[in-house]
């Protein structure tokens, strides 16, 4: 297979799924109406509510819902061979994803602003909000926990990206200030802050910027600090937490919007040159299998390859960030098609690059399993788009550099809003009872210092494929959600409610699956302290998250049927 052919197949899923199913959808069953007010222009408040361009806002959804997910999931499922990661990424983002991410933005506009946990409470029963705030808040935080690990102690430990990342975050406060304060132009206002940032990154490659780092880490043989923690990776997880913090707490057009906006791209840039390099070198996959084996390390091909490749085909992360955010910033009914399902088709595209960097960056199979293999999955994607970048005129030192950068960006432009989600479920949850939990600064606190235990004590891919599982179920009961809402608006809605069926039984296995290994085999094989605290963690979340879901689905079936009934004895 030859890497054109996948561009190929790859532009083909985006063009037919966007422009005709996706489109058709909505024209024909949503119907979104241009006149309408939103959320944003009835509530506008200046913190969550802010009418935003389609422009900036699609940006902003796109850096908001791609992170390590779309990167990290593809290179760890070619284990299984190159044939099934391709075509859940493309098959998936056509049938599910897009209706995911696009579903939830429209039905959150329509139902003025309101939270997941609003929306179970209204769609479903009282009961279903409480169960759904537990569920979400544990899913939180092994987002948290499995971004914060691969951030805090892998990429940021390279003393060649804090700077880099420093000027990201500096130029995404001025992008804010010079959008909503000083009234300057988009256009002008980007130019400057990516062209700075570029400038930054290329700073950090220098000798003496990366020398102060290595000091500050301990490099090159960084000291034991903390549970088996170096200094480095304590340091680097603390950068992390700093940074989340901020996200979580400042208005959301000061931080959080314009710092994903001016990651977007320095994103996209980076994705834009990969495919360029690509068109140029034309690499084909070698040896590299078309399907290896149906059970791999990491388990058997379903349900785990459906939950190894998250964002990159669907997420349940990305209804969070469509209806508690994006929809509390559209200006347009009709902006929800082109922001919410353009940006998941789009993160598409960035899946198939990471996968590509996993199969014909390196030649073939050993080449992938040499740079790193699913184990060091950020290592393989770094590398991969430096080979890439290599062939535009880019240094390959630079392009490594940038690629650890380009990987911090998609981990803590995602871990600001969760830290953000996680205090509003924490105040949701138990505000009545603990007032002090309403508090932003309180619940941001106890949230990340939830997070700071799991990145310390757990183990990377132990703790991804608690995420994995958890962000898909996510997505089937979000689907579910929007399935109810499609009903209760009187709407065709088998395109929404047969993608949440195939995710919610996939994604619950796999939880299953997750739960068995840990209890029976990580568990009792575990020889510290920590290995067996960190299966034990894992293996009761991921019964509470089956439990949580069990209920939800049982009370959102009792509502699917209720119009059903109505309907029958209005008959009767």
């Amino acid at each position: 297979m030859n890497s054109i052919i996948v561009l190929i197949l790859g532009a083909l899923g985006l063009g037919v799924g966007y422009f005709w199913y996706a489109r058709r959808i909505d024209q024909d069953i949503v119907k979104p109406d241009p006149q309408k007010a939103t959320p944003a222009r009835m509530y506008m408040d200046g913190v969550d509510f802010t009418p935003t361009s389609r422009n900036v806002l699609f940006g902003y959804q796109f850096k908001s819902i791609a992170a390590l997910g779309p990167i990290t999931g593809p290179i760890i499922a070619v284990q299984w061979g190159w044939l099934p990661a391709l075509a859940w990424v493309i098959l998936g983002t056509f049938f599910i994803g897009w209706v995911q991410d696009y579903g939830a933005m429209i039905m959150g506009v329509r139902r003025e602003g309101d939270t997941m946990g609003a929306l179970s409470y209204k769609l479903i029963s009282p009961r279903a909000r409480n169960i759904l705030m537990i569920f979400l808040y544990f899913y939180l935080l092994l987002i948290m926990g499995a971004f914060g690990n691969a951030v805090g102690k892998v990429l940021m430990t390279n003393p060649k990206v804090p700077f880099g990342m420093l000027t990201v975050v500096l130029m995404g406060i001025l992008a804010g200030q010079m959008i909503y304060r000083w009234k300057q132009d988009v256009i002008i206002t980007t130019i400057i802050t990516v062209v700075l940032t570029f400038v930054g990154i290329w700073i950090s490659t220098l000798p003496f910027m990366s020398n102060i780092f290595s000091g500050l880490y301990g490099l090159p043989e960084s000291p034991p600090w903390f549970l088996g923690n170096t200094q480095a990776q304590v340091l680097g997880t603390l950068l992390v937490i700093i940074f989340c913090y901020l996200g979580s707490v400042l208005p959301i057009w000061s931080f959080a919007q314009p710092v994903n906006y001016v990651s977007f791209w320095i994103v996209s840039l980076g994705v834009l040159g990969g495919i360029i390099g690509l068109l140029i070198w034309r690499p084909g996959m070698g040896d590299f299998p078309a399907f290896t084996q149906f059970t791999t390390a990491s388990g058997p091909l379903w349900p785990m390859l459906f939950i190894t490749i998250a964002c990159g085909a669907v997420s349940g992360w990305h209804s969070l960030v469509s209806t508690s955010g994006t929809a509390r910033q559209l200006e347009k009914e009709t902006d929800a098609l082109p922001v919410g399902g353009g940006a998941m088709f789009m993160e598409m595209v960035f899946a198939v690059i990471a996968f590509l960097t996993a199969t014909v960056a390196f030649g073939s199979f050993q080449g992938y399993q040499d740079a790193g293999g699913a184990a060091k999955a950020l290592a393989v994607f770094s590398g991969g788009l430096a080979n890439f970048l290599n062939y535009v005129g880019i240094p390959r030192e630079f392009g490594v550099a940038y690629g650890s950068v380009f990987l911090t960006i998609m981990a803590l432009t995602i871990m600001q809003l969760c830290v953000r989600f996680m205090r509003v479920a924490s105040a949701e949850l138990v505000g009545e009872a603990l007032p002090v939990m309403k508090n932003v600064h309180v619940g941001t606190t106890v949230a990340l210092i939830l997070t700071l235990i799991f990145v310390w004590v757990i183990p990377w891919l132990t703790i991804w494929s608690a995420f994995g599982a958890s962000n898909q179920l996510m997505a089937g009961l979000a689907l579910l959600l929007i399935s109810l809402w499609l009903r209760a608006e009187g709407r065709k809605n088998e395109w929404a409610l047969y993608p949440s069926i195939f995710m919610i039984v996939t994604t619950i296995a796999a939880l299953l699956y997750l739960a068995y290994n840990n209890f029976f085999k990580a568990l009792p094989a575990a020889d510290t302290a920590q290995k067996s605290i960190a299966a034990l963690l894992v293996g009761v979340i991921a019964m509470v998250l089956v439990v949580a879901a069990v209920i939800l689905i049982a009370d959102g079936w009792k509502a699917l049927q209720k119009p059903q009934e109505k309907k029958a004895a209005e008959t009767a």
